[in-house]
């Protein structure tokens, strides 16, 4: 009598997740994730008889801590799981997946949603039991804490090396390089970066501001620290900005100092800047701030185009600023790609704010008074009601008759209405004119999307 065949085994489909803390040995021919792939795909093997079968695609993360899931490939291995093409996970140690219990937590739901086995080719133990998921919790605490104490060990170790004045990575500064050869990196002067940094603080002492003096390293051509990480990487080397321009005069470094925790200490580097040059600069970014401080910050609704006003040119949101010329105050529009950058990389520089503020109020006023868009407007701000401060009867009765309503509006009822019916205003230097973009559920089926006027 014929026998029947034999029930083939289902297929396991195992992906292989790899993982190392630090960039260093990536670059040999044979480095730790190859190592740990080669011993997940030995052990694939050993089960073949049960159907395991290494799935082609690689997921190796190298140079990314296992204390979040931040990684590209985890990312990408999870969302093969979650689209049902893995069927276990197969890993050189549990720790190299993630050393967060939390994490863990989080993960092994989606596992077990998707009916995904994790094994740990060096633990011999697998999840799809009870005695495995035991000995997962108590693995995963263990890494967890290991994690904490090495973490608790560096933190001490810079605290230490700070408070002696040694320098302990990160980003190097303008006018220093790093020097590797001895058995810590130590900071040494790098003399032509050296004297753009003097240049640099006594340009901010002559011209007063940072604007001024970003806009006069950028005619330079003067740039950031430029720097070659030990991966060979070129990293730095950015046009100068008001943020950079900051963190390098108010950098103590620069002084031959060192700062931990709010504490300075004496660096064992050489000062680039004497230190009665560096607190006169300290000085002038200090009055500077109070000065803006005492003049006032505008309020949510001293600017009624604040949130909505953006530069076609650069394609940036257009900021409120304040300023004062003897006993006169001025507002205006500023591009925020310019106050960052300098007014030579934007046509726009500054914008009068209330003459911009009014011809736009005019526009809006023209289509306010169609009736068919004040019903749609107040359908709108009826929904709007339920979540905000929208005050309806003072939108009906500036609905009704907006030239007459509209000085009666407050600051804040007038700001509302605006942002209730405009999604955006964009302003075209090249032409002179403004664009309204209403919201879609205001003006749908009543008036086009963008009205393009000239200003």
């Amino acid at each position: 009598m014929k026998q029947p065949p034999a029930q083939a085994k289902k297929q396991v489909r195992c992906a292989i997740y790899t993982r190392k803390s630090t960039e260093d040995g990536l670059d040999q021919a044979f480095n730790s994730l190859d190592a740990q792939r080669e011993a997940a795909e030995s052990y694939i093997r050993s089960q073949a008889s049960e159907g395991w079968t290494a799935l082609p695609g690689r997921f190796d993360d190298g140079g990314f801590t296992g204390a979040n899931t931040d990684r590209p490939a985890f990312q990408k291995l999870m969302a093969a799981i979650e689209a049902g093409q893995v069927d276990c996970v197969v890993v050189y140690k549990i720790d190299r997946l993630s050393r967060s219990l939390v994490d863990f937590a989080r993960m092994m739901e989606v596992f077990e949603k998707k009916s995904v086995a994790l094994v740990s080719v060096t633990q011999s133990f697998r999840t799809n039991d009870s005695m495995g998921r035991l000995t997962l919790n108590i693995l995963l605490s263990f890494a967890q804490f290991e994690r904490e104490v090495i973490g608790e060990r560096i933190r001490d170790k810079i605290g230490a090396q700070r408070r002696r004045g040694l320098w302990c990575g990160g980003k190097p500064v303008l006018g220093y390089d790093i020097d590797r050869s001895g058995p810590s990196p130590k900071l040494v002067v790098n003399h032509t970066e050296a004297e753009r940094v003097l240049a640099i603080f006594d340009l901010h002492l002559q011209l007063g501001s940072l604007g001024p003096v970003v806009t006069e390293l950028r005619r330079r051509g003067w740039t950031t620290k430029a720097w070659t990480s030990r991966a060979g990487k070129a990293l730095g080397g950015q046009p100068f900005d008001k943020g950079n321009l900051h963190l390098l005069l108010t950098n103590p470094i620069v002084t031959g100092k060192i700062v931990h925790k709010g504490a300075v200490h004496d660096g064992v580097h050489q000062a680039i800047i004497a230190r009665r040059v560096f607190d006169a600069v300290q000085a002038r970014l200090k009055a500077n701030a109070r000065a803006k401080s005492a003049f006032g910050m505008p309020s949510p609704t001293s600017a009624l185009l604040r949130g909505l006003l953006r530069c076609k040119a650069c394609d940036s949101a257009m900021v409120h600023t304040l300023s004062k010329r003897g006993t006169k105050a001025f507002s205006y529009y500023r591009c925020c790609a310019a106050a960052r950058h300098g007014r030579a990389t934007c046509p726009v520089g500054y914008l009068p704010a209330l003459e911009i503020d009014r011809f736009v109020i005019e526009q809006l006023k023209e289509v306010l008074r169609r009736p068919e868009f004040g019903r749609a407007a107040l359908k709108e701000a009826k929904l709007l009601a339920a979540d905000s401060a929208v005050d309806l009867r003072s939108v009906r009765a500036a609905l009704d008759d907006i030239d007459a309503m509209w000085p009666t509006l407050s600051p804040t009822e007038q700001f509302q209405l605006v942002h209730l019916l405009l999604e955006r205003v964009d302003y075209d230097a090249a032409t002179s004119s403004i664009a309204l973009s209403f919201r879609d559920g205001v003006v749908a089926g009543h008036i086009p999307q963008v009205t393009e006027v000239a200003a």
